[in-house]
């Protein structure tokens, strides 16, 4: 009989649930309402989550025998991680697993604003064509600001510099020295907003960062500036971004996250400059089976008391 039980509230490819029936018993409840979870995660030694789920207070207390919570991916705002040290339940992600995959979604995001492919796409669907109106622009030469200089930041950066971007990077918690070794040029944050002919968001959700990119941030940005953010949800003020964007001082943004998700059909997704998916960055074949992996490794050794490579709390 398996020595631990464990919950997956959100999913998980099948080879991370290989990985982890080889020494314990896995329960997949995808889709399980917060009502339902506080009635059943006291069963459980270990929980995996991806973003949908709130690992709040109230699910801790209701769970005697928690030793971990994993998340499947790389944020964890979703977990209230005070309450995590208070109950002594570990919290463990698997932050490599979808670097590439949400760089990508960058670069993507990036070229589609400048030369406005859904609305393209769109107008051919619709029997138009209209190419006199896509004159867009390039990214060659242009000055990306990173925001955020980790592992997702710096791999955007990589990315941008085939197209012979200049990379300006602003993260607090990154050296400058470290910055030069990633590829960017440090800066402050001042320096970054007015500097950038684009602007790219990779950072997780603070105290620090929510609403970072607020109205007096948008004001110190160079008029005809892009802004694309596939991070968090709330490290933007969107009635902001939606006052520069209707005053014409943002020529376009691109979001894969939203402060509230999911949106709903608001004015700032519905905007005609505003290219909007929905929390997607890390929604790949490859990424998903990378997550999987590397959770449920992760899982096992914390709940075996082995040395632990992506412990949050």
């Amino acid at each position: 009989m398996a020595a631990w039980k464990v919950l997956l509230t959100d999913g998980l490819e099948e080879n991370g649930k290989e990985i982890l029936r080889s020494a314990a018993e896995v329960t997949d409840q995808s889709g399980i309402s917060a009502e339902d979870l506080l009635k059943v995660v006291g069963q459980y030694d270990a929980l995996i989550v991806r973003g949908r789920t709130k690992v709040t207070e109230s699910v801790l207390a209701a769970a005697p025998h928690l030793k971990v919570v994993g998340r499947a991916g790389v944020g964890v705002d979703n977990i209230d991680l005070a309450a995590a040290k208070a109950y002594q339940v570990t919290v463990v992600n698997s932050p490599l697993a979808t670097t590439v995959a949400v760089a990508e979604l960058t670069l993507s995001l990036m070229l589609s604003l400048v030369r406005e492919l859904p609305r393209a796409d769109a107008s051919m669907k619709a029997g138009k064509w209209l190419k006199k109106e896509f004159e867009g622009r390039e990214l060659f030469g242009k000055t990306l600001g990173v925001i955020g200089f980790g592992r997702i930041g710096s791999a955007v950066a990589a990315r941008a510099k085939a197209f012979e971007m200049k990379i300006l990077a602003y993260d607090p918690l990154v050296s400058a020295e470290e910055i030069k070794k990633r590829g960017g040029e440090p800066v402050s944050l001042d320096e970054l907003l007015t500097a950038a002919d684009m602007i790219t968001m990779h950072m997780p959700l603070t105290a620090d960062s929510r609403n970072l990119l607020n109205a007096e941030a948008l004001a110190k940005t160079k008029a005809g500036v892009y802004i694309v953010c596939a991070a968090r949800g709330g490290v933007i003020d969107e009635e902001a971004l939606l006052a520069a964007l209707n005053s014409g001082h943002v020529a376009g943004a691109a979001l894969d996250v939203f402060a509230n998700e999911p949106p709903g059909a608001t004015e700032l997704v519905a905007h005609p400059h505003v290219i909007d998916s929905p929390h997607i960055g890390a929604q790949t074949v490859e990424a998903q089976a990378r997550a999987a992996n590397d959770i449920a490794e992760e899982i096992l050794n914390a709940l075996a008391g082995k040395p632990l490579r992506w412990k949050v709390a």
